[in-house]
């Protein structure tokens, strides 16, 4: 099997505008085998009802062990990496079921709703700085939607202020450089320089307990369970990724949307009530997770008129699934007034999201304040000349300057 060649979509130039590439592959092939640049192929699920349908299906397993024999897995070289990645994400029931009761209860809305005005006086705080300098122009990732999400899962955990800036350099590395096996290898020693820093974070935290994440997560119990080491490195972890990254381009490509449509951004400023609306269609519009993490066929099935076998990787696209129109009217059209938008930027089923709560709410408090401080801002150089990361995973701008 072939990928078609006019089909890019991992590009800068392709995540600044993969649409069109999704409308093709969903109207000829919806269950696509992509090439990928480690020589496997993978199913693309492109249509919404399809990618539905696999994110609620445990058919389609999270944990690629589950597929090995038991002499494979004593095979498996237990390495940094591995250290990272033994998190719910990459869990199964009944591992999973068990991970995510131990951090469930700090993402509830009620407990989230708490930090709604430490997030307001940050936000205050940041564009405070962004006035005090002379130059009217600044790069809103840099000086706004990275420190804004990064201060708040740093606080909830426990993360001492001084160390944000590495998270920053050590998520960047990891995120770009998944399902790229060259660049994979490249970041080894980030990888081991993340994981020595949280076994010495824990063991900090040990020392003196805290009544913040890590504290909890130390001496939580769920149904007479505990996490092990690994467990608890890996969950950190993935709270720290999470729980920035994402809210990163929420408000990145949000504020992006509404400076490219600036009738939108009018109704908006006009109808500040819209701001949980608008939310939604930014999440819809360009779903800050492009591709939900990696699938695997976990048995031999048949889907989308496609023979699947066990072991088959499966790519869920979230963007491709939120420009469907068989699911959303006019879906290439920003409107911040839609109803009825079903979009599954947060995923679907056992998956979903833990952190939707707080990404919501930093991205209401994040974009009003920003129109409401700065409403005269603009885009300070031509979108095309905007650079796209290229992660796989993410769909977000390295750098969004903007002036006002």
């Amino acid at each position: 099997m072939t990928q078609s060649p006019e089909i890019d979509l991992f590009s800068s130039a392709a995540k600044a505008n993969p649409y069109p590439s999704y409308t093709l592959v969903r109207s000829s092939d919806p269950v696509y085998p992509l090439n990928m640049e480690d020589g496997h192929t993978s199913w693309l699920i492109t249509r919404y009802e399809d990618a539905l349908a696999i994110l609620k299906d445990q058919r389609f397993i999270k944990d690629f062990r589950r597929l090995l024999t038991p002499e494979q897995r004593e095979k498996i070289r237990e390495d940094a990496y591995s250290a990272l990645s033994a998190h719910m994400l990459s869990a199964d029931p009944p591992d999973h079921t068990r991970l995510r009761a131990l951090v469930n209860i700090s993402f509830t809305p009620r407990l989230v709703e708490q930090w709604r005005e430490r997030i307001q006086v940050l936000a205050n705080e940041l564009i405070d700085a962004i006035e005090r300098q002379e130059d009217r122009e600044f790069d809103l990732i840099d000086a706004f939607a990275f420190p804004l999400p990064i201060v708040v899962i740093t606080e909830m955990l426990g993360v001492p202020t001084e160390d944000r800036a590495r998270f920053r350099e050590w998520s960047n590395a990891l995120l770009d450089a998944t399902g790229k096996p060259e660049a994979i290898l490249g970041t080894r020693e980030k990888i081991i320089a993340f994981t020595m820093y949280l076994r010495h974070l824990i063991e900090t935290k040990r020392q003196q307990l805290g009544d913040d994440l890590i504290g909890r997560l130390l001496v939580a119990e769920a149904n007479g369970d505990t996490l092990n080491e690994t467990e608890l490195i890996s969950m950190i972890f993935l709270l720290l990724i999470a729980g920035h990254e994402t809210t990163v381009n929420l408000i990145g490509n949000g504020m992006l949307a509404l400076l490219q449509y600036p009738e939108q951004k009018q109704l908006l400023q006009e109808n500040p009530l819209l701001i949980k609306n608008a939310i939604e269609e930014f999440l819809r519009f360009h779903s800050p997770v492009a591709i939900s993490t990696r699938r695997w066929v976990g048995e031999d099935l048949e889907f989308g008129g496609k023979q699947m076998r066990r072991g088959d990787p499966v790519l869920v696209s979230l963007a491709a699934a939120n420009h469907d129109p068989e699911a959303f009217a006019q879906p290439d059209e920003l409107d911040i007034t839609r109803q009825e938008n079903r979009h599954l930027a947060f995923g679907m089923g056992i998956h979903y999201c833990l952190g939707a709560p707080l990404a919501r709410l930093e991205g209401q408090i994040a974009i009003r304040t920003l129109l409401q401080r700065l409403p005269n801002m603009r885009l300070a150089v031509p979108a095309e000349e905007l650079v796209w990361r290229p992660s796989m995973l993410l769909l977000g701008v390295s750098k969004l300057p903007v002036a006002f």
